[in-house]
């Protein structure tokens, strides 16, 4: 047992963390002229600092679906290509200068959206700025843009480039995510750096979410994502034609309808890959559907758990089982061989000081192979936003530190200060040797490879930095995702032969962070 003070007894080491990990690339003050390539067309995800605390490998799973969806609707006749900051390539490409510059704006990376918007435009380029902090913030974005995409981009990048062909560009395209999702074209994933990520294959079958809670982004306003899905063959063939081995569904809640979710698992089935999602602990309703999603190839879910505290949960208006349920639902998911990746919000208003303690320890019990953790955040324009300003909680609006590591409110029951020592403290807890042993599977067979999950994943940023810089993610954990392959096909076969649940022998992937 640990003392709910404990956190609070002595300071918490200071992580490491590369200088080039915080900085983003420096761009040329100067106006020097370069030459603009017509009808060639740059999509850019901005660099952001990373959290020393969560490991390094986070944002090199997978690619940004956003940009490859948009490269899919952009015209024959012109060339695109992706260039991901957070690559540690250097600075985007600027000879030749691209016609177009489509930046995705982020709340967390939108200075550097902006400066990079600026650094274009002064140099002839026409920047169109894009995403969720574009929805929620347009005035701000305003300035720094020849137009902006409000809404669902992959309708509007064709119109866009279409205008700037007939010199007719308007200030802001407007759609709504009210089209049928099927006729969505799959990603362009040709221009995707491959060897740079863990998988290229981000796939999402579903749009929209059951819930709505009141900090989360899908609640900001003027965001009406109603839930569609595509056609479940659709989504399988996408999968088949990316010649990965595991996938990442992107979706918010690959769960919220469950009918959909066993056709989905039926189509996968025969593909023999590995995959993880996101869904809702709720899933665990239906048994019979953990059981198809083990034999389809999930390997890992992300759950959003987001607190152990029914009066937080009602308060988020988060539509979830009693919290004294969550442990039994876990061991339904541990049952049918399949990781979980709990993700908890830290700072509710029910939360004091012996909320960073308790957690762990229910984490450390239910054995959770992984977890993730979050300082609560007022995203602009959400409800949770609104109320805390209201009450003149709001610290300041220094997007860059709205990153859920910072506490950017005042708290409750703890201080800006204690919410984020804890936040500290329990992440280096949970990625400590003692807390990854407590956490290790029942089953002998499982462990060898759940201590190279946690080991390779979650203490070794030193390691990933130099398998990012270097190009080598996907060299480097491919044999082991391909060796987590084979033995999940062999599971499932035994699986699939019996009606009881039978112990996994191992997983080396586990869902995102």
């Amino acid at each position: 047992m640990i003392a709910c003070t404990d956190p609070f007894l002595q300071p918490v080491a200071k992580r490491w963390i590369p200088e080039e990990m915080v900085t983003p690339p420096k761009l040329d003050s100067g106006l020097n002229t370069f030459p603009i390539e017509r009808r060639y067309a740059l999509l850019i995800n901005p660099f952001y600092p990373k959290d020393a605390n969560a490991s390094f490998g986070k944002h090199v799973l997978t690619p940004t679906l956003a940009l490859s969806s948009f490269a899919a609707t952009t015209p024959a006749h012109w060339r695109v290509e992706y260039w991901d900051e957070n690559l540690l390539h250097g600075r985007p490409p600027y000879d030749p200068l691209p016609e177009v510059v489509g930046i995705t704006v982020h709340l967390t990376f939108a200075q550097r959206a902006y400066k990079l918007a600026d650094w274009y435009r002064k140099r002839g380029c026409k920047v169109i700025l894009g995403g969720l902090h574009v929805l929620s913030c347009p005035d701000e974005c305003a300035p720094h843009a020849d137009a902006l995409a409000l809404g669902d981009g992959v309708q509007l990048w064709p119109r866009i480039l279409q205008d700037v062909e007939a010199n007719r560009l308007q200030f802001r395209y407007i759609a709504t995510y009210e089209n049928d999702y099927c006729d969505d074209p799959s990603p362009r994933r040709s221009i995707l750096p491959r060897a740079s990520f863990l998988t290229t294959t981000s796939l999402i079958a579903t749009r929209g979410c059951h819930n709505r809670c009141g900090f989360c982004y899908l609640a900001t306003d003027g965001l009406r994502m109603p839930y569609r899905m595509r056609h479940p063959q659709q989504v399988a063939a996408e999968f088949a034609a990316d010649r990965q081995p595991y996938a990442v569904f992107i979706d918010n809640n690959l769960g919220s309808r469950r009918d959909y979710l066993h056709a989905l698992c039926s189509a996968l089935r025969p593909l023999n890959k590995i995959w993880s999602a996101a869904v809702t602990i709720d899933v665990t309703d239906d048994p019979s559907l953990i059981r198809n999603m083990a034999l389809a190839g999930c390997t890992g879910v992300f759950i959003g758990f987001e607190s152990l505290s029914d009066d937080n949960l009602s308060d988020a208006h988060k539509k979830t089982p009693k919290t004294s349920d969550y442990a039994r639902r876990v061991r339904i998911l541990h049952d049918y061989g399949i990781q979980v990746n709990g993700s908890f919000v830290l700072g509710f208003d029910h939360d004091r000081k012996d909320v960073f303690v308790r957690t762990a320890e229910w984490i450390e019990e239910n054995r959770l192979e992984c977890a993730t953790f979050h300082i609560l955040t007022p995203y602009p324009a959400t409800p949770l936003f609104r109320q805390m300003e209201e009450q003149g909680r709001i610290l300041h609006r220094d997007w860059a530190k709205y990153d859920t590591s910072h506490a950017v409110f005042r708290p409750k029951h703890m201080t800006p200060e204690e919410l984020e020592h804890g936040y500290a403290w329990i992440y280096q807890r949970l990625f400590s040797h003692a807390s990854i042993w407590r956490r290790r599977p029942e089953d002998w067979q499982a462990v060898p490879l759940y201590l190279a999950m946690s080991y390779l994943y979650k203490r070794s940023n030193r390691f990933w930095h130099q398998l990012i810089k270097h190009d080598l993610v996907h060299a480097v954990w491919h044999p082991l995702v391909e060796m987590t392959r084979w033995r999940h096909v062999r599971y499932r076969r035994g699986l699939a032969m019996d009606e009881a649940p039978i112990a996994a022998c191992g997983q080396i992937v586990s869902a995102g962070v």
